[in-house]
């Protein structure tokens, strides 16, 4: 008994004690530990404030640490969708990539560390503006569909663009297999992407529109988001000799058919350059008054017509002309005639031959006529500027 007393005293005065070594380990830890606990002293900012409405959808949302860094920023709709952007080199800052949609509620989840690696975080809520005014872009071709080489992404919009630089940034163009894409504006309404030469058969195109929220002009904003989808088909390219009233469709570099033509005459000569199919009609009417040629021809059922320009100049089914005129002469107000039947019935004709075998998006050069060669806006016919013009 005496022993086991005397065990326990000196456990007990151990435990309480202790030596020197052991007081001074505990106040350490102790320390240790109230420092891990002292909140972080970095201080996240967020602006617009918590809850804002009405708030600009481009240069207003900033995010930015005080006494540390940014280590995590997470924006994203009430949706879900997350807002692109990146946190600077210095830790300082965090801007979007891109501007914001409008009329939409975005949350923000902000972290920032100070220098002893304590988080401080913050969670805030905006809404950013009802416009009054919008904008749309109305744009060629379909989603879906399978078009020619010559085929540009032209966008037209219902709302003069004094802001070029932030609309066009809202657009991708993008292809498969990979090829530079650059956009040209014609005016302050149109907008057309292609690449520096025609497109390669194939060819798998996207065109992301994310104008919903851009400010084209002031107080107007865009109100589009879509992804659309087409595929460029085989290559065919036509040429028509004006001089030797004939043409030439040649497919992926090979000659399929030499076609008689009858093209301008003297007084209503057709454009030189190179044409873009941009609509195909099977029956269309022609009237003279629509074109400036007041009643000189009203045809109401023009067979095979196929649109070269916004002016009026079609590739088309001639079935009232004499046939001797095909391959000998020029006889047209600037048109491109070939022999055909009246109606569209008959499949053997020139015309409906070649209607058959073209697609929107085929190209069509236009050499040896006695005219100017056609404006690079008057229709799709871009291809007409150089690459060097279309990019500057």
């Amino acid at each position: 008994m005496p022993a086991l007393i005397a065990g326990a005293l000196l456990l007990l005065v151990t435990a309480c004690g202790g030596g020197d070594g052991s007081s001074s380990n505990a106040k350490a830890g102790g320390a240790s530990a109230a420092e891990d606990t002292k909140a972080s002293e970095a201080v996240v900012t967020v602006v617009p404030a918590d809850n804002a409405k009405d708030v600009a959808t481009n240069g207003a949302l900033k995010i930015s640490a005080d006494k540390g860094k940014l280590t995590a920023v997470a924006v994203a709709d009430s949706k879900g969708n997350a807002v692109a952007g990146k946190i600077s080199a210095d830790g300082l800052g965090w801007i979007p990539d891109q501007h914001l949609a409008s009329a939409t509620q975005y949350k923000v989840h902000a972290v920032a560390k100070d220098t002893k690696g304590r988080e401080s975080a913050k969670d805030t809520t905006f809404t950013t503006l009802v416009p009054k005014n919008t904008f749309i872009g109305q744009y060629v071709p379909e989603d879906g569909s399978t078009v020619g080489v010559g085929m540009p992404v032209s966008i037209n919009f219902n709302r003069g663009i004094t802001n070029p630089e932030a609309v066009e940034k809202a657009i991708a163009v993008t292809a498969e297999p990979s090829v530079p894409v650059e956009g040209h504006w014609f005016g302050n309404d149109r907008l057309d992407f292609r690449p520096e030469k025609y497109w390669a058969p194939g060819t798998k195109v996207t065109v992301k529109l994310n104008l919903d929220g851009v400010e084209g002009r002031p107080g107007v904003y865009g109100k589009q988001t879509r992804t659309l989808h087409f595929t460029i088909g085989r290559s065919q390219v036509s040429t028509v000799d004006a001089s030797a009233h004939t043409m030439r469709v040649e497919r992926d570099g090979q000659l399929l058919r030499t076609i008689p033509i009858s093209a301008g005459a003297p007084a209503n000569t057709t454009y030189n350059g190179q044409m873009v199919i941009s609509e195909k009609f099977e029956v269309t009417r022609m009237n003279g008054a629509t074109v400036g040629f007041g009643g000189e021809y009203d045809i109401k059922d023009v067979p095979h017509a196929m649109r070269l320009s916004s002016s009026g100049t079609f590739i088309h089914g001639n079935y009232w002309g004499d046939p001797s005129v095909f391959g000998s002469v020029n006889t047209s107000h600037g048109c491109v005639g070939m022999r055909d039947a009246r109606g569209a019935g008959d499949p053997s004709k020139p015309a409906a031959w070649f209607y058959d075998n073209s697609l929107v998006g085929d190209v069509v050069v236009v050499k040896n006529s006695k005219d100017k060669v056609i404006q690079p806006d008057n229709g799709l016919n871009g291809w007409n500027l150089s690459w060097s013009e279309w990019t500057k």
